[in-house]
Formats: structure tokens, sequence, C-alpha cells
């Protein structure tokens, strides 16, 4: 062991509870790896945080932020002035091209990806009723109600995820909420598996049902269910650790996904859904793109075996 691996390695986070359950996995994969590192935690409170009184559009337009940077760039900041030395996103979270300071350097292992429907009644999508309310601040979430469901009402939901249940639970404004199904694994409120296709009770959350949305009917955002490990793009001791750490079929996928995104020129902004699997070294993605004002998505289908070319291959068949 050197002296190097002997030395404080400081971890940043935001503080809502799925954060710290992401820096726990983090910090608890760095001490398997390294027994003898000292691991401290720092917690950020971001601009996304700090401002749930609007959407997160609203929010990106009143702080001159762009992408995803409203729940990032305290985090940046922090890796910036030596506070911290990686910094632990929800990979969605993450702009596509980064500063040229910062790099994501690993992710962990990928937690289901899917989008799950919340309800009161235990119903499916296609058992609300016509113009049931339901409760999102996805704008890709937002888009792929109205195509799928016109008639459905979309109303803006912010929040951590217990309180977005504890919304719907209330029963005043929302008749049905999209969460991401990684979230509520880890938090414990579903099981990391379903025992059925149908509802499923919410764990703690008495008189709430969850039914897990198909890739392939409701698509994903790109590295959903990732925890992305961020870090200065020079620091190649945090490169170490982080890269360690690292899950190496996860960062195939997610490498697929975000180039993907990168083609598009496409940010938080921008309504896209990509779905990818990789098996016996072959990719295979789908995507939907919706335009940013109205009007049907764009879909598209690539396999292959590197990532970049496969990303590329679906960005051209886009039709």
């Amino acid at each position: 062991m050197t002296d190097e691996t002997t030395t404080l390695f400081t971890v940043g986070t935001r503080g809502s509870a799925l954060a710290l359950v992401q820096a726990n996995a983090t910090e608890a994969a760095l001490a398997a790896a390294f027994p003898d590192l000292r691991i401290e935690r720092k917690i950020i409170k971001t601009t996304g945080d700090r401002r749930t009184d609007v959407s997160l559009a609203d929010v990106a337009k009143a702080e001159g932020t762009f992408d995803k940077g409203v729940f990032i760039k305290e985090l940046e900041q922090a890796l910036d002035d030596g506070s911290i030395d990686v910094a632990v996103h929800s990979l969605k979270d993450l702009p596509t091209v980064l500063d040229e300071r910062f790099a994501l350097a690993a992710v962990l292992e990928r937690a289901p990806v899917r989008d799950v429907l919340v309800t009161r009644d235990g119903g499916g999508f296609d058992s609300l009723p016509l113009g049931a309310r339901v409760g999102t601040s996805s704008v890709r979430r937002a888009r792929q109600v109205k195509f799928l469901r016109p008639d459905l009402v979309v109303t803006d939901l912010r929040g951590n995820v217990p309180t977005r249940l504890e919304k719907l639970a209330a029963g005043t404004d929302y008749d049905a909420i999209l969460l991401a199904e990684a979230g509520l694994v880890r938090l414990g409120f579903l099981m990391p598996s379903a025992g059925s296709d149908g509802p499923e009770p919410v764990s703690d959350m008495p008189g709430l049902f969850a039914t897990r949305l198909a890739e392939e009917f409701f698509f994903p955002a790109a590295g959903q269910g990732a925890v992305g490990l961020e870090i200065r793009a020079f620091d190649s001791r945090s490169r170490v650790f982080a890269e360690s750490i690292g899950h190496a079929d996860t960062w195939l996928r997610i490498t697929a996904e975000r180039e993907f995104l990168r083609l598009l020129d496409a940010g938080c902004h921008t309504p896209v859904g990509v779905s990818s699997t990789l098996a016996n070294g072959e990719f295979h993605l789908k995507a939907r793109v919706f335009p940013e004002n109205e009007g049907l998505p764009r879909t598209g289908e690539a396999t292959g075996t590197d990532p970049l070319e496969t990303a590329l291959t679906l960005f051209q068949s886009l039709s």
C-alpha cells in the first residue's frame, strides 16, 4: 500500500435521501477496494435543491445554468476549489458534455432503468381515467405521457422521492406520478425485481401502488439508473480511485447512450428516451426523440459492437 492510498479522500454529494444512498454505495466500494483510505463526506446543497418552488426549466433560466447544471454546479465548484475529490451524481443529471476542467471517470453498477407509474388505485397507465393529472418534473416523461395518452394532464412535480410520494398520497393535486425505478429500489420503496407485471404496493406508503413501465413502451432517460463519479479532469489520483470501483458493462452502455445525446446536441430540455442492452459484446440501442416544440417523435434502432459507432448508427437511423 502506498502512502498515497492512506491519505484523505473527500466525497461530495447532494443531501437528498437518494443522493446519500448513492454516496454510501460509493464510499463502501472505495473502502472495500482501499481499506486504509480515509474517506470523508461533504454534503452540498445545489441550486436545484434550493429552488423547489418552480419547475426545473424555470430554475435553469433564473440561475443562468444550462443542461442539467441545476443539480451539479455547486458540486463542480467544490471539485474546482479542491474541497472534494469526487462528486457523486445520478448520471442522468450530468450534462452530456462537461467543462474541460472536469471528467466523468467511472460509473457504479447500474440499477433498474425503467420509469414507474405510481397511483392510489393500483391501476396501470392504460387504466388512468380521462383527464387524470400526472405529476413529473421531467420534460421527457411529460412528452411521452402526452404522446401515449393525449387526454392526460401533466402537472409539474418537485421534491425528493419521499416528498413526491407523500404529495400523491395526499390525494389533492395528482392522480398519478412518474418516478425512476432505480430511486424507488435504492430507497427501499420497491423490491429490486418485480414479482409480476402488475401493480405492486409501495413499501412504507400505504395506499400507493407502483407499475414498472416496459422500456419499449416508455423510454427511459440516457444514463438512468447509473451513478456517475465526476473528478477534476487531470487529477490522476482521484481517477485511479474512481476507476477501481467502476462497472465495465455499465460504462459501455452509458458511453453509447451519452454519445447519442451528444450527437443530438441534447440537454435536459430535449425530450429524449434511450434504451440499451449489452449481451455477448453486442449493443442494441433504441430511441424516441421528440421535437422541442409540438410534434410526433422520431424513432431509431441500432446494433453493433462498439459503443460510439452504435450510437452513430442509432443517430443516423432516426426517422
